[in-house]
């Protein structure tokens, strides 16, 4: 892994085989990135239904993907944003900066094990580069700065001994829940070990969090230190503490399948993925004019924000009509509807009738634990980090892990390396996060230059910035409440609903015909994966909906859900 803090259970080509990890699994292993490239496509759907409107609410990735995919068979996506195209992938642009040097905001790395999300960076011709995550080649190197002790190290082997012992003990936890198995079944697509061992795994811990789970591990059960250094420092992005609340479930879906490793960044941004998908007319679809496109279908961009959700039961129609209200007073009725904002906007911002949904997947709602986050980026006029000290001879400065308020500081050259570049100055997560809450762009600025002035008292930080700084804090965008869902302990119960949701032959027809769909729905949530994932369930879901079928050489997420489901804990 690229961590400061790196594991040796075996991983890329190394655990035997040649076969990549993905993350189609555990929970529900279904093959999504070969689902996307057969060339049968993704289904059909009965030609009198060609021109039907759907609702898609919601333009970031899973609504953009539900709506480019329900395009091209034939149907017309009618998508509703608040704000702008592609959600929580929101990338700024520093003025005068080449296209390269970027701010991402939201989304900013993505592992190679996100093969249906990598099939649209190819379908749309965005190219990537390494992300300089801590100790990766990408990094030249890396300063772990804790308790006011300062490391420099260009590969593990410069840190201290107790690093490794971390590392080592990390190792042993995974070992415990089988990890190399697990990762030898992701790559040979063998669903049934997947499944035997993921089983049996979210039976015995999805009570259990994270650091619960570390406190009883051999390595860490002893000794406090090398649960707190493993917390600041982690094992792969970061310090990892924000998640001890968590369900450690959420962390083995991490490890399991790579989704922490050789993490990759998208040239130019990652919103140019969604905003090239809305303006890209298919090469292939049925009942449209060749260039037909989300964007040429949308002359005017997306509907406003959704203010109101309702069900009106069509005469002779027990699965009822999804009728929409938007912010400009407009009021339409679809035969089907995807939800892919966050699902918390159904309780805060949107007028939502009860009927949408049944009574446990309100509950499944309103259960939703999600994750603050807040980043802080400034251009700067060079890659001035990679100036040597004439007296160590290291670099001015590293990619930096700290226990101090800055916690994460990524150095982002751009092109030309003595052209403009960015940093981003400070990520972090929960409580972390919250501590930035009340401070404007500028003072948070003057807090982190103070910090890192402690790590770097050398280094004049200041004299390269160029422009203003650039902020967020997610939990305080009205559009979004919180960064990315993550599940507590006893959750997955209500996880499974949400996921599940989009197989509605179970359900009473009149909860039919709204589908759910985004990050927070995913099993997966705050990769990029799981809001693709879910958008694919979600089209399978109205194609079937609409009375639509795969090709029986290329079955979907649903046809092949009994399968596959994600096991049933008891609700006794």
């Amino acid at each position: 892994m690229t961590s400061a803090v790196p594991t040796s259970v075996p991983v890329g080509n190394e655990a035997g085989g040649n076969a990549p990890l993905t993350m189609n699994g555990p929970d529900f292993p279904f093959a999504y990135d070969r689902f996307l490239s057969h060339p049968a496509g993704l289904g059909q759907v009965p030609a009198t239904e060609h021109g039907t409107e759907i609702a898609v609410i919601g333009g970031g990735l899973a609504g953009i993907v539900t709506a480019f995919e329900l395009l091209r068979m034939g149907l017309r996506p009618v998508v509703y944003e608040a704000d702008r195209i592609g959600g929580r992938l929101r990338s700024e642009h520093f003025p005068g900066a080449p296209d390269e040097v970027v701010a991402e905001m939201g989304a900013m790395r993505f592992p190679p094990s996100s093969a249906a999300f990598q099939h649209y960076l190819d379908t749309v011709g965005l190219e990537t580069e390494p992300f300089p995550n801590p100790l990766s080649p990408a990094a030249p190197s890396t300063v772990v700065d804790l308790k006011g002790r300062s490391h420099y190290a260009t590969g593990l082997d410069d840190l201290p001994e107790i690093y490794r012992e971390v590392a080592r003990a990390w190792d042993e936890a995974l070992e415990g829940v089988e990890h190399t198995r697990m990762q030898q079944a992701v790559r040979d697509r063998d669903t049934a070990t997947q499944k035997q061992i993921w089983n049996r795994v979210v039976e015995r811990l999805d009570d259990q969090t994270f650091y619960g789970f570390l406190c009883q591990a051999p390595g860490f059960a002893s000794s406090f230190r090398l649960r707190e250094i493993f917390g600041q420092v982690g094992f792969g992005t970061g310090g990892w503490d924000t998640d001890f609340p968590n369900s450690i479930l959420e962390i083995l879906r991490i490890t399991y399948t790579g989704a922490d490793d050789d993490h990759r960044s998208v040239v130019g941004g990652v919103q140019r993925l969604p905003e090239r998908l809305w303006s890209l007319a298919p090469d292939k679809t049925v009942h449209w004019a060749p260039g037909t496109s989300l964007e040429t279908l949308h002359p005017d961009g997306p509907r406003p924000a959704v203010t109101a959700l309702r069900r009106t039961h069509a005469q002779g129609d027990p699965s009822g009509n999804i009728t929409v209200t938007d912010a400009s007073g407009s009021t339409r009725t679809y035969r089907s509807a995807v939800f892919t904002a966050q699902s918390w906007m159904l309780l805060a911002k949107i007028e939502a009738d009860e009927d949408l949904l049944p009574i446990d997947h309100w509950s499944a709602v309103e259960r939703t634990h999600y994750m603050e986050s807040a980043k802080l980026f400034v251009p700067v006029d060079r890659a001035f980090w990679r100036d040597k000290d004439p007296d160590t001879g290291r670099d001015t400065m590293s990619m930096t892990l700290t226990d101090r308020m800055t916690r994460g500081t990524y150095l982002l050259e751009g092109p030309d390396p003595d052209g403009p570049a960015a940093i981003c100055l400070s990520y972090t997560w929960c409580d972390d996060s919250l501590k930035w809450l009340p401070l404007s762009a500028g003072e948070r600025l003057e807090v982190m230059l103070s910090s890192l002035a402690k790590i770097y008292p050398g280094v004049d930080i200041r004299s390269h910035i160029t422009g203003d700084p650039v902020t967020v804090s997610w939990e305080d965008e009205p559009y979004f409440l919180g960064a990315f869902k993550a599940n507590l302990p006893g959750h997955y119960r209500y996880q499974r609903r949400l996921f599940t949701h989009f197989v509605q032959r179970d359900l009473e027809p009149r909860h039919r015909g709204l589908f759910l769909a985004g990050d927070d729905v995913s099993w997966t949530a705050g990769w990029a994966e799981g809001a693709v994932q879910t958008a694919l369930n979600a089209v399978w879901g109205v194609m079937n909906h609409l009375g639509g079928s795969t090709d029986p050489a290329n079955p979907g997420p649903g046809d092949e859900f009994d399968a596959l489901a994600p096991v049933a804990l008891p609700e006794n």
